[in-house]
């Protein structure tokens, strides 16, 4: 086999060089260990894994074994290379025994060792190169001479015949001084490279610390959505069990009524046979002294309780609860919600109160996360967007788009009021409250009664908090502002729903001690 040939069967078909520490596949074919580990690694988490050459698919990461035969070859190869290389050219003058050439003279079309390079003459037009056996492929194809200059314009290497006929008028650099300015740009195109090589390598780092990461996070979020959904069939298990029951539980009913029907009927049938026979008798004697006369002439003992059973039987339309089967599916439909939301959104809005803002009697922390109702006039400066007649105040971020949530911890408070607004709600007077007004939404306690509040209706909440921790949920684009209770598991508590004009704010409201923003973030 010709070298050329044996190298072209030692080449990695993956960096085209010859291998280095060869490695075989399943199928056969043969890499670089560095070469096939690199692909390998690009190959991780899409489905499989496939050899580069001929595309068979592996499911699980193949295993690499080192083909020593290979390797043996290979080594071979290289070492017996320099010598080859070496005489690959020799000096034309040396006839008698082949000597390597060290360098060609393409004037002469002749390669010289070191005895004859001595001897060369040294004149310009005597064109020295590396040894070469193409010295065509170094001139001119038309003027047949030397290539001594480099055109800019047509980026190509023309003889000096050439600079003064077709090429004439164009930018020229000498041969070697393109060759450096070219190797330059190549070095300068190998750092960008290197650069964008070194940036990438970041890049599928910082990808795979995030996926760790992201699987770490991976098995508490299985977690908590097993538990959830088990929760949900669990509701929906009770609640089909409560209506099979309802269901089967009416016709029980009414068999358990014709049973007490039918003993009552044997007794009336009894006492009419007595009363007949009393009445057939010709003795006055025993018929006066019959002692239960009161008893069987009682025909009218529980019949209303038997009309009124008797009308409630007819008139049942099932005996299905349905108030508390619609509850029961309303409470599911919110466990569905919090499942959504929880894919939704990462965290909590990060919402810092406006100073601004604050009525004279709101003091707000220096952290702006929370607001005290003082009795003292705080002496604010005046601003256009302060509230004057409500304790109440805007945060500093606008939400006019997406899905975001923020919470407030109300434990220290009796009297407050959460929410959302426009910003061109009111400054001045009770038409300023939140929820007193079109632009604005809110949650409200006063006097231990609990209400949502919208364009001045106030809507009572059949039960209060569980917690002393409130979430409001907003979702822009459905036009949906919802409140939750948090506790466990978290309750839904009411959603408004609209269509948004307006960048929306939250808006905290308190007449008695201080309620705060939640910092840390809770998952939904």
């Amino acid at each position: 086999m010709a070298s050329g040939d044996l190298r072209a069967e030692l080449e990695c078909s993956i960096c085209l060089n010859i291998y280095t520490d060869p490695v075989t596949l399943k199928c056969g074919h043969n890499f670089c260990r560095v070469c096939i580990d690199r692909v390998l690694d690009t190959q991780e988490g899409s489905g499989g894994y496939s050899c580069p050459e001929c595309r068979e698919k592996f499911p699980d990461l193949p295993a690499l074994h080192r083909n020593i035969t290979l390797r043996n070859i290979v080594e071979n190869f290289l070492s017996a290379q320099p010598d080859q290389e070496e005489s690959g050219v020799f000096c034309t003058h040396c006839v008698d025994s082949p000597v390597p050439a060290v360098r060609s003279c393409l004037l002469c079309e002749v390669s010289l060792c070191e005895k004859h390079l001595r001897v060369h003459k040294k004149s310009p037009e005597h064109f020295l190169c590396d040894p070469t056996l193409s010295m065509e492929s170094r001139k001119c194809s038309v003027h047949k001479k030397i290539l001594e200059y480099y055109c800019t314009e047509d980026e190509t290497c023309v003889c000096k015949f050439c600079v003064t006929g077709e090429h004439r008028g164009h930018q020229m650099d000498i041969m070697d001084e393109a060759f450096e300015k070219k190797k330059e740009t190549l070095r300068n195109v190998l750092q960008k490279l290197l650069t964008k090589r070194e940036e990438t390598e970041e890049r599928v780092q910082s990808l795979q610390e995030h996926r760790r990461k992201v699987e770490e996070e991976a098995a508490g979020d299985t977690e908590r959505v097993t538990a959830l959904f088990s929760d949900l069939r669990r509701h929906l298990e009770d609640l089909e069990k409560r209506v099979l029951r309802e269901i089967s539980g009416r016709a029980e009913r009414i068999s358990i009524s014709i049973r007490d029907l039918e003993i009552k009927k044997e007794e009336l049938s009894r006492k009419m046979r007595h009363i007949e026979e009393l009445c057939n008798m010709t003795d006055p004697l025993t018929v006066l002294r019959e002692s239960d006369t009161g008893d069987l002439c009682d025909t009218e003992d529980g019949d209303n309780e038997d009309r009124e059973r008797h009308e409630e039987l007819l008139h049942d339309g099932g005996g299905l609860d349905v108030v508390g089967i619609s509850n029961t599916l309303h409470t599911l439909s919110h466990i569905i919600t919090e499942v959504n939301v929880y894919f939704y959104i990462q965290g909590a809005a990060d919402i810092l109160l406006d100073g601004n803002t604050a009525c004279k009697n709101i003091q707000i922390s220096d952290d702006g996360k929370t607001v005290s109702w003082l009795s003292k006039n705080q002496n604010h400066p005046e601003t256009p967007e302060r509230f004057k007649s409500c304790p109440q105040v805007l945060s500093s971020q606008s939400f006019s788009s997406g899905r975001h949530y923020w919470e407030v911890d109300v434990g220290e408070s009796d009297e407050w009021r959460v929410g959302m607004c426009y910003p061109s709600i009111e400054r001045v007077g009770l038409q300023s409250a939140i929820g007193r007004n079109k632009k604005s939404w809110g949650l409200d306690r006063e006097r231990n009664q609990y209400k949502v509040i919208h364009d001045n209706v106030d809507t009572p909440l059949p039960t209060n908090l569980f917690s002393n921790r409130v979430r409001i949920y907003l979702d822009y684009e459905a036009g949906q502002i919802s409140f939750y209770d948090l506790c466990d598991p978290i309750r839904h508590l009411h959603t408004f729903t609209t269509t948004f004009t307006e960048p929306l704010h939250a808006v905290l409201g308190v007449w008695k001690g201080c309620i705060k923003i939640c910092g840390e973030r809770r998952e939904m």
